[in-house]
This record gives C-alpha cells, sequence and structure tokens, in this order.
C-alpha cells in the first residue's frame, strides 16, 4: 500500500510518499497562512512528483504545528514522535535529536529501541529558532540559504550577547555601524543560537549519537557551533534531508498503520 506523511510547520510545508518503505517522492514548500492551503499544495506537489494521485494513497498521517488542519489525513502524530520515527529509521544508532523548527526548538532524547524517553522544547523565545535567523539574514541582506558558507568565513571572533531577537538585531545592526565584517556577525550570531539550544538539550541529559533535524540542520555554521556548545559532535542524516524528516517519520507511522489493518483485515 501507498502511504504519505505531510508535515506542516510554522515556516515550511513537507511532504513525503512511501511504498514498501521506499520514499517515492517529496516535497517542500514555503507555508502559506493557511494550514489547509499548504497540506494541499505540498502534497499535489509530492503526488505529482510520483505521478499518482490522492485516491492512489492507502493512508496519510499528519504532524507539525498545523497537523490539525490538514484536510486528507487519516490519523496525526506529534512531530518529537515523527522526528524520532524518521531519525531511528535513517540511523538506528541515534540518541538524541535536535530540532530547531521555525518558531520552537526541541531536544528528544531516545532509548535503545528508538522510542521517545524524555523532551523538552522552548516556544516562549523566537531567539533560539529558525525564525531569528530569518530576521537577522534580512537584516544583514543575506540569502537565508547562504548563511553557513558566508559565516564559515569569518577571520574575527565576535558575541551576540542579547537573548531577545529584537535587542539582537539591534546588537548586529550597531556592529555593521562599526565596519564589521558580515561573515563575523553571522558566526557569532550561529555561536549565540547554539549556545541556547545546547542549554535547553543540556537539561535531560546529552546522550550520542546527535543528530539534527529541521531545516537548520541545513546551515552548515550552526550545525558546526552546536557541535562545539555540545562538546559532542554531531552525526549527519546522511542521504536524507532533514528538514522532512517529520513528514518521513509521519509515513512510517502510516506504513505501521497498513500493517496494523492487513493483521487485523
Amino acid at each position: 500500500m501507498i502511504v504519505a506523511g505531510c508535515d506542516i510547520g510554522s515556516l515550511t510545508a513537507k511532504a513525503v510518499i512511501m511504498e514498501n518503505g521506499k520514499v517515492l517522492s517529496d516535497a517542500v514548500i514555503r507555508a502559506k497562512t493557511r494550514p489547509a492551503e499548504s497540506a494541499n499544495e505540498v502534497m499535489q506537489i509530492a503526488l505529482d512528483k510520483a505521478k499518482l494521485t490522492k485516491e492512489d494513497i492507502g493512508y496519510i498521517v499528519g504532524t507539525g504545528y498545523g497537523r490539525e488542519h490538514i484536510p486528507f489525513v487519516d490519523q496525526v502524530e506529534s512531530e518529537i514522535s515523527c522526528h524520532a520515527k524518521g531519525a531511528w529509521q535513517t540511523m538506528p544508532s541515534v540518541r538524541m535529536i535536535i530540532d530547531i523548527g521555525g518558531q520552537d526548538a526541541k531536544a528528544t532524547r531516545m532509548d535503545d529501541d528508538g522510542n521517545v524517553a524524555r523532551y523538552i522544547y522552548n516556544d516562549k523565545c523566537a531567539s533560539g529558532t529558525g525564525r531569528f535567523l530569518e530576521v537577522m539574514a534580512e537584516a544583514l541582506e543575506v540569502p537565508l540559504e547562504e548563511l553557513g558558507s558566508l559565516g564559515a568565513q569569518s577571520t574575527e571572533k565576535l558575541s551576540i550577547s542579547n537573548q531577545c531577537v529584537i535587542f539582537a538585531e539591534t546588537e548586529v545592526v550597531s556592529l555593521v555601524n562599526e565596519g564589521k565584517e558580515t561573515a563575523d556577525i553571522l558566526n557569532a550570531l550561529h555561536h549565540s543560537l547554539a549556545k541556547r539550544v545546547a542549554s535547553l538539550a543540556r537539561s535531560i541529559e546529552v546522550k550520542s549519537d546527535v543528530v539534527m533535524t529541521g531545516g537548520v540542520a541545513k546551515n552548515s555554521g550552526v550545525f558546526n557551533a552546536l557541535s562545539e556548545a555540545l562538546g559532542i559532535e554531531l552525526k549527519a542524516l546522511n542521504g536524507v534531508d532533514p528538514q522532512l524528516m517529520g513528514a518521513l517519520g509521519a509515513a512510517l507511522y502510516a506504513e505501521e498503520k497498513t500493517g496494523e489493518m492487513k493483521k487485523a483485515g
């Protein structure tokens, strides 16, 4: 049976279509104002890629910030569970997941069987989230996807002391006015974000192997800064887009459900 997972986040929407454990297609788009619109659009793109229609999908699981508003799902699961499911399937040695989303940051610790043992998240402040990087990218007039590569060119160590996004942005503007290089400012921002997220992860005890999921995992500057802040080498989920991890986990839940349905029937 063909199944799908749909992950509607605050900034992006993702979909994965699978059959017998193999990914047939996937899609990522910028989230719309209404979660239902995001879900319909991203799923249609994934369906078109796989040359399928919605009627071909036997079971769909939804997850993410907007999961309760996806009109076509058969079941919903938390993003914490879905990221854990996707990461475990991709790398069974994983014991901790750090997911920096658009509006929150989460740390999840797993047991030796891949089950969620403990988790913690921060959705009260944007300073440890993807939105923090978006605001700073706009302030520095740098494309979001170039933050990591540009920050890697840093030659002077700077620091961003303010934890509030608004005050941090003011601090960034001051550094620009002082003539500081953009690469150095970005490197400081990456380390500032990493320190806050590392503190969150340490509160539930860091266990190896540790991986990053979510769109921010594509930023090499944050990835490396977080490794440094944790004092442990983060592992890369080779061959899998970390931004798709929630949708992948949701699709795996859908496969599990269809397996249960076959046994029951």
